[in-house]
């Protein structure tokens, strides 16, 4: 973008002060219009007043922003005790001049109408209140208090749009009220048209659960969020969950965490789950979903880690108690404060109210894990595609926190999927499953999905003992699968083949070592019996040449005797010794 372009952006651009309250300043991208009106409106009890109040006491302790709220209903001393439910001390804020609090009294009898309606009295009285504080918000509940004594149609018209009209020449971010209509925005059908911005409020029952949300009808000037947004009334105020803005843009950890069962790890390419990233654990009942959920909340209290364990069917102590059972003791973590239990029906709420509680509980406890248990349990409270979204909403948050995050999930008969289609919505998916053969009933467990990492394709069986969980290889055969007393049996069939096949050899090795042991004292035997005809042979030839040198040397002798003429020769019979035998 060139300068002039920034320059021209930043002139266009329109100035907004900061609600306070949790998650409407992101949906408006920013905040209120300051300096102009904004109307909420909405149906009986659906917070108009506390949105208000909040606003105000917001600005005032978080921004140094004093305010005044004129109320047209209720007095001072009702208003203080109302919201000191929220935490907020109007009286402290009072004494401080922070926040001025007026309530104007109307009476419909009181008021002799002479052709036109005069606000002159009531604008005297704020100007007073405003200036009396240096006041930079300014409330004004309900409206329908200060014209339900109209009746003239066009009066009220122009009244509305002076009341709107003096608030923004006053430089004030005003918040006025109105009751909803039928068919209509407001009753009078008029207030959202002369408003900057208009906020929605409702509160609506749906089989018998209560939901409340909000939407930002229009805003001039800027862009904002357009969808139905849950929030919540807790006793920290208004909290707003915008749905929105969580688009696919949190971080992508390579950080691994352990699960809590180390054979598990082993198949996760030996260590475990990313940091950040969403487990489905899905399978039939009892095939051990919470106690690989109770194993993976306790490897997080092993490395000092945070964890929030949200379970829809059993209870605090009952959970601690089942999980004793398979050697697993969570209670440490409780007493320490690393482990915290949030544990209710489904029922209690509607999903928008489980969303935000949830949403709150993290933001406050700061967990690094989170298991949700189980999942499914939230279709009772809702439809398929509402507990979808509801998920879709709270999974993409849990990333952008960069909270590991377990959903246990139970599926139904033979069929891997469960009663909410999210798998598709998980980096990792594991399988429970009930294995029957043999007249028993044993568990087994794979993994389906396991996205950017490595992972074992094979089938083990879960073994779920005092001494914890642990993975052991099936038998694998040709044409089916053997778990349990079937998978032990067979195994004890193979090792004793192996032993019988191993003695065979070793008996045959033995047979092997005597029959050497025979030929080598052959050979001895064979061996000394030539040595000794070597012997007894070179012997002979000694004693020939012995024998032929004296018969040389006597025929020698005898021609010298005789006084031969020819010297005679002494020959070698030309016999050899034969090596080998013993000198």
């Amino acid at each position: 973008m060139t300068t002039k372009n920034t320059k021209r952006h930043q002139l266009q651009s329109l100035e907004k002060i900061s609600s306070g309250i949790s998650g409407l300043d992101e949906i408006t991208g920013g905040g209120l219009p300051k300096g102009r009106p904004t109307l909420v409106c909405g149906n009986a009890g659906c917070g108009k007043t506390l949105l208000a109040m909040e606003f105000l006491v917001r600005g005032a302790v978080e921004h140094n922003d004093p305010g005044v709220f004129m109320s047209f209903e209720e007095n001072e001393e009702e208003l203080t005790r109302n919201v000191a439910s929220l935490g907020f001390d109007l009286t402290a804020l009072s004494a401080q001049k922070k926040i001025v609090l007026d309530h104007v009294r109307i009476e419909r009898n009181e008021i002799a109408e002479t052709g036109e309606y005069d606000l002159e009295g009531l604008f005297i009285r704020l100007n007073h209140a405003i200036d009396s504080i240096k006041a930079k918000r300014v409330v004004l509940d309900t409206i329908e208090g200060l014209f339900a004594a109209l009746p003239n149609h066009s009066i009220l018209r122009s009244e509305l749009r002076r009341l709107f009209r003096w608030l923004k020449d006053k430089g004030v971010s005003a918040i006025i009220t109105a009751e909803r209509g039928e068919g209509q925005l407001t009753r009078h059908g008029l207030e959202e048209y002369v408003a900057d911005c208009v906020i929605l409020l409702d509160h609506r029952v749906n089989e018998q659960l209560s939901t409340r949300r909000l939407r930002v009808v229009k805003y001039r000037g800027s862009v904002h969020g357009t969808n139905e947004y849950p929030f919540l009334i807790s006793k920290d105020g208004f909290s707003v969950l915008p749905v929105t803005s969580m688009g696919l843009d949190h971080p992508a950890s390579t950080e691994r965490i352990s699960s809590g069962v180390d054979r598990l790890d082993t198949m996760l390419g030996g260590k475990g789950f990313f940091r950040g990233s969403s487990i489905l654990v899905s399978g039939t009942a009892g095939t051990g979903k919470s106690s690989i959920a109770a194993a993976f909340v306790d490897a997080a209290g092993r490395r000092g880690e945070r964890a929030l364990y949200f379970a829809f069917e059993e209870s605090q102590n009952q959970i601690l108690r089942n999980m004793k059972s398979i050697g697993l003791n969570l209670e440490p973590w409780v007493k320490k404060g690393t482990l915290q239990f949030h544990a209710s029906r489904p029922s209690l709420c509607g999903l928008e109210m489980h969303l935000l509680t949830i949403y709150d509980a993290v933001k406050k406890f700061k967990p690094s894990v989170v298991v949700m248990d189980p999942v499914t349990n939230l279709i009772s409270v809702g439809t398929e595609v509402e507990v979808r979204s509801m998920l879709t909403r709270l999974i993409d948050f849990f990333k952008t926190e960069q909270v590991t995050a377990l959903f246990p999930s139970l599926t139904t008969g033979e069929s891997s999927q469960s009663e909410i289609a999210i798998s598709s919505l998980m980096d990792v998916w594991v399988l429970l499953r009930n294995i029957e053969s043999g007249g028993e009933r044993n568990r087994g467990l794979y993994i389906l999905k396991s996205r950017g990492m490595e992972h074992s394709n094979q089938i083990r069986e879960v073994i779920l003992s005092s001494h914890g969980i642990g993975l052991v290889d099936v038998y694998a055969g040709p044409t089916t699968v053997l778990t349990g007393s079937a998978r032990i049996e067979q195994v004890g069939l193979e090792k004793a083949e192996a032993d019988r096949r191993k003695a065979q050899v070793d008996r045959r090795q033995r047979e092997i070592e005597r029959e050497r042991g025979v030929t080598n004292a052959q050979i001895a035997v064979l061996k000394a019996g030539l040595e000794a005809k070597i012997e007894e042979l070179n012997q002979n030839i000694t004693e020939e040449t012995l024998l032929e040198q004296v018969n040389e040397k006597s025929r020698f002798n005898m021609a010298a005797n005789r006084q031969a003429d020819v010297e005679p020769k002494v020959k070698h019979n030309g016999l050899t010794r034969i090596k080998g035998a013993t000198k």
